[in-house]
């Protein structure tokens, strides 16, 4: 049975340790003027600033440098992570907003995040687990994020410790095996909040 195509980004999934993600997230603003949608699903990074009140701020991340975590909730006020501006939709527009946003980002380096690789040529083999590779950044689907993992086609993977994600295997799921659209594991492994620049891959 081929593999479903249903992406949504980064979801976490488990801790590093094997135990399952706690749903334990944080607080990060994200500013009025800034005019990049964001999704459920996004991985950020640190905007350099805060809001008014000390809340650090993030914007959206790119398939290069560190990364700060994945948004897993986001809203149009700090009391009230939900859309109150619009409640039709779940993701934060692509145009400056009249306030701050806000966002719950899980931003623990040792979380793990399942993502669904991209159908593009050849697909990653059981030999890349272990190794370093990079996303694809994809715009979300009006729900949540399109972010992608590269298929072996599209970068191929190996030990270089400057890339941003490690594979850590295929999710253990029914109807989900190597081919185009597989779910995989990965930990981010150039982390704001880790050690270094992340680690060779193995």
């Amino acid at each position: 049975m081929a593999n479903v195509n249903k992406p949504s980004g980064f979801t976490p999934s488990q801790y590093l340790n094997g135990s399952e993600w706690s749903g334990q997230a944080r607080l990060y603003s994200i500013a009025a003027a800034y005019d990049t949608a964001l999704y459920i699903g996004d991985p950020v990074i640190s905007s350099g600033t805060a809001d008014a009140n000390g809340v650090p701020g993030v914007i959206l991340g790119a398939a290069t440098g560190a990364l700060r975590g994945v948004i897993v909730g986001i809203g149009s006020s700090e009391g009230l992570i939900a859309n109150i501006v619009n409640p039709n939709i779940s993701y934060r527009p692509a145009a400056a907003q009249t306030t701050d946003w806000y966002a719950m980002v899980v931003d623990d380096p040792n979380v793990l995040f399942e993502i669904q690789e991209q159908s593009n040529g050849t697909a990653l083999a059981a030999t890349a687990i272990g190794l370093n590779t990079v996303p694809i950044l994809a715009a979300g689907n009006g729900f949540v994020s399109g972010w992608l993992l590269a298929s072996a086609s599209g970068a191929t993977p190996n030990t270089t410790a400057t890339l941003q994600l490690r594979l850590m295997g295929l999710v253990r799921r029914q109807g989900n095996a190597f081919g185009a659209y597989a779910k995989h594991l990965v930990k981010i492994n150039v982390h704001e909040l880790g050690t270094g620049t992340g680690a060779a891959g193995v």
